[in-house]
C-alpha cells in the first residue's frame, strides 16, 4: 500500500493544514510529471491520488488507520447521529417525492402550487446541511489529540456525514 503521506512528504496526522497540503502536492506534482526528468504518468497519478485521499478528513482518518494497522471493526452510530439521521432520511424522501411531483405537473400553476412545498422543504433541508457540517467541524477539531480508537470512531462519523451532505447537496440540485 502506498502511504500517501510519505509520497506527498507530510507527516502522518490526521489533521493536516489544506494550504501545506495543497503545496506538496502542487511541488510533488511538478516533479512527478511526464514531461519532466524522472517523472511519469504513473506517478502523477499516484500524486493525485494521494492528494485527493489526504484532502477529504474521512478517506484521510481510514487510510491513516490502515497505515497502522488497525483492524476494521463495526463502529456504532451513537445516539446522536442517529437522531440525526432520523431527520434526514423523511426529508430526502419528501425531496424524492415533491421532485416527482413537480416532473408529472403539466402546467404551469401546477407548477406554481408546489413552490411553498419546494421552499419549505430546501430549507429544511438547508438547515440539516448546516446541522451536519457544524457536527463535523466538531469531529474534526477533536482529531487533534485522538487515540486510534478515537480515530476510527471520527472515520466512521466523517464518512456517514459525507454521505449525507452528498445525498442532501443531490436533493436540493434535483429541486432546481
Amino acid at each position: 500500500m502506498t502511504d500517501c503521506f510519505a509520497l506527498l512528504g507530510l507527516p502522518r496526522r490526521a489533521l493536516l493544514d489544506e494550504s501545506e497540503l495543497q503545496a506538496a502536492w502542487h511541488q510533488k506534482s511538478r516533479e512527478a510529471h511526464p514531461d519532466q526528468p524522472g517523472g511519469s504518468a504513473t506517478l502523477a497519478a499516484e500524486v493525485n491520488t494521494a492528494y485527493e485521499t489526504l484532502l477529504a478528513p474521512e478517506k484521510r482518518l481510514k487510510h491513516l488507520l490502515e497505515l497502522h494497522e488497525v483492524p476494521w471493526r463495526t463502529i456504532p452510530i451513537s445516539a446522536e447521529i442517529m437522531t440525526l439521521f432520523s431527520h434526514i432520511g423523511p426529508q430526502l424522501q419528501n425531496a424524492a417525492a415533491l421532485v416527482k411531483k413537480k416532473q408529472t405537473a403539466s402546467s404551469a400553476l401546477a407548477k406554481a402550487l408546489l413552490a411553498p412545498e419546494e421552499m419549505k422543504l430546501r430549507e429544511a433541508l438547508e438547515d440539516l446541511a448546516a446541522q451536519i457540517e457544524s457536527r463535523r467541524a466538531e469531529v474534526l477539531a477533536s482529531l487533534a489529540d485522538a487515540s486510534l480508537d478515537q480515530l476510527q470512531v471520527a472515520q466512521a462519523t466523517l464518512a456517514y456525514f459525507a454521505k449525507w451532505q452528498g445525498q442532501i447537496r443531490e436533493s436540493l440540485l434535483a429541486l432546481m
